[in-house]
C-alpha cells in the first residue's frame, strides 16, 4: 500500500509504516520487510518520501526522524513505536518480527557477528561511498582529490567485503554462511557500484554474491521502480526520470567508471594547476617588466 499524494502524515493505523526513498539505505529497508512478508506474511505500508524535494525536512517527518533522513518506520502496534538510521531499522525488525531467525542468528555469537558487519556498512562502507557517489556523479565541479580519495577508500572497502566473501555465499554463519541483516546492508550498498564509479569486475566473490537470488530482493528492486515513478507522478520529479540511468549496468559506463579514467582526471587536474601557475609567473613578469622603468620600482620579491 502506497500513498496518491505528497506526504503530509502517517497514512496507516496498523502494522509497520514505512517511509523512504530509493536510495541505497532505503533500499535496506524495503528489503527485510519484503522478507518478513515473504515468510511470515508480515505486510506493511510505505510512503514515497521525496528528498529531492525535502520531504524528509518537515516537522512531521522529523518527529520519527530527528535528522531528517530517510529512511524511518513507524509501528502502529507497537504505539506508534518509531525507528531511524537504516541499521537501528534492519535490528528492530528482525527483533520483534522474526521469531524464527530466519534473517538473524539465534546463536549470540553469530549475531554479534551480524551486527558488526552491519555496524560496519554503517560506520564505514555508507559514509565513503556516498561520499564518492556525491563527487563522482551529483558535483557540479568535478575535482579530482575528493574523488580519488572516496572512491579510493569505497574499493578498499569493497576488498574487505569480497575477501570475507571468499568460499562463502553470506558474510556470516557456518560453512557457507547464511543469509541474514549482515548481508541486506552491505549488498543494498554493493548494488549502487556503477553510481560510484566502481567496477565489480575487479571484486569476483561480490559479482556472485547470492543476495539477488533472495525473494525480498527482487521485490524490493521492483519497490525501487515505483517509489520512483510514484515520485514522477506525485511531483513531476525530474530525477526519477533518470531511473533507466541509475539502473543501468556499471558496464556499460566503461569511461566514467574505469580506473585509468580516474587517473587521467588527477593527471589533466594537476596540468590544468601547472598551466595556471605559469599564466599567472608570466602575468606577475610582465608587470614587472613595465614598472621596472617607473621611478621608485621595487620587485615583488622582498625575500
Amino acid at each position: 500500500m502506497s500513498s496518491s499524494t505528497r506526504p503530509t502524515g502517517l497514512i496507516a493505523n496498523s502494522g509497520i509504516e514505512l517511509l523512504t526513498f530509493g536510495t541505497p539505505n532505503g533500499h535496506k529497508a524495503t528489503i527485510i520487510l519484503e522478507e518478513l512478508k515473504e515468510s511470515y506474511g508480515k505486510t506493511y505500508t510505505y510512503q514515497s518520501i521525496n528528498i529531492m524535494e525535502n520531504v524528509q525536512k518537515e516537522p512531521w517527518f522529523t518527529k520519527f526522524s530527528p535528522n531528517g533522513r530517510i529512511p524511518a518506520v513507524v509501528d502502529h502496534d507497537r504505539n506508534q513505536f518509531s525507528v531511524f538510521e537504516g541499521a537501528a531499522i534492519l535490528s528492530y525488525l528482525v527483533r520483534h518480527y522474526d521469531p524464527e531467525h530466519k534473517f538473524s542468528f539465534e546463536d549470540a555469537d553469530d549475531l554479534s557477528r551480524a551486527e558488526q558487519w552491519v555496524a560496519w556498512q554503517h560506520g564505514g562502507l555508507g559514509p565513503m561511498q556516498g561520499q564518492a557517489n556525491h563527487f563522482f556523479r551529483l558535483a557540479k565541479e568535478r575535482i579530482p582529490y575528493p574523488t580519488q580519495r572516496y572512491v579510493g577508500e569505497s574499493e578498499r572497502l569493497y576488498g574487505i567485503l569480497d575477501n570475507q566473501l571468499k568460499d562463502r555465499d553470506y558474510l556470516v554463519g557456518e560453512g557457507r554462511g547464511k543469509y541474514s541483516i549482515a548481508d541486506i546492508a552491505n549488498f543494498s550498498w554493493v548494488n549502487w557500484a556503477y553510481f560510484a564509479g566502481i567496477n565489480l569486475a575487479q571484486f569476483p566473490n561480490l559479482n556472485k554474491w547470492r543476495l539477488k537470488e533472495e525473494p525480498g530482493f527482487k521485490e524490493s528492486e521492483q519497490k525501487l521502480t515505483d517509489l520512483a515513478n510514484k515520485a514522477k507522478e506525485q511531483y513531476g520529479y525530474n530525477f526519477a526520470s533518470a531511473l533507466k540511468f541509475l539502473k543501468q549496468s556499471f558496464y556499460n559506463d566503461p569511461i566514467r567508471t574505469d580506473f585509468p579514467f580516474r587517473i587521467r582526471e588527477v593527471v589533466e587536474g594537476m596540468l590544468r594547476r601547472v598551466r595556471q601557475t605559469i599564466n599567472q609567473i608570466l602575468v606577475i613578469n610582465q608587470a614587472e617588466a613595465e614598472a621596472e622603468s617607473k621611478e621608485g620600482y621595487l620587485p615583488t620579491d622582498l625575500s
